[in-house]
């Protein structure tokens, strides 16, 4: 798809005013540049949509920073970029302690897999605290949070499912997910 510099630059303005439609255009016209980059990187699909929404997410969010002397694309794929290195960074910190803090007592011990009765406890009651917070949103959000997450359906399947355009599907899930996060958090200071 040619990428129109003109409308783009003024799609990105409108999108510093808020226009939703200018979030939808950016969204729709920029969504495989950065996809297709981060599948690449990390060859996983599922991954890579996780990092786009993520990447669209942080840039909407510091849209009025954007720079119009450079390529929109080129920010995005930075942003992108980074957010990438940072998951990674984490997940290698993370299994870096777990195998390096392990005592020689621990190695030998055998692990019982079997969830105790206060294992299961605990995590009925994170779903159940996390149902709560999805059934605090609008109904809209509540449904593609259950399609994407609870029923795995990829953005494909969802758009078929719901009948609406994959760009739709995109914004809509970008939106439940920021406001589901807002609850949680609101609900964790309470």
């Amino acid at each position: 798809m040619e990428v129109n510099k003109a409308e783009v630059k003024e799609q990105i303005e409108k999108a510093k005013e808020g226009s939703q439609s200018a979030f939808n255009f950016l969204l729709d016209r920029f969504w495989n540049t950065v996809y297709g980059f981060q599948l690449k990187r990390i060859q996983n699909e599922y991954d890579a949509e996780d990092i786009t929404i993520e990447t669209f997410s942080k840039a909407f969010d510091k849209i009025s920073s954007f720079n119009p002397d450079y390529n929109f694309s080129t920010w995005l794929v930075t942003i992108s970029k980074n957010i990438q290195i940072d998951k990674s960074r984490k997940k290698n910190a993370s299994i870096h302690m777990q195998t390096t803090e392990a005592t020689e007592e621990q190695v030998h011990k055998i692990v019982d897999s079997t969830p105790s009765p206060e294992d299961r406890l605990i995590r009925e009651q994170n779903l159940a605290e996390l149902l709560r917070c999805i059934k605090e949103l609008k109904p809209d959000y509540q449904e593609i949070i259950n399609l994407r997450y609870f029923q795995e359906m990829s953005y494909n399947e969802i758009s078929e499912a719901l009948k609406e355009p994959l760009s739709n599907v995109k914004v809509r899930l970008l939106r439940a997910r920021k406001l589901l996060l807002e609850v949680i958090t609101k609900n964790r200071q309470n």
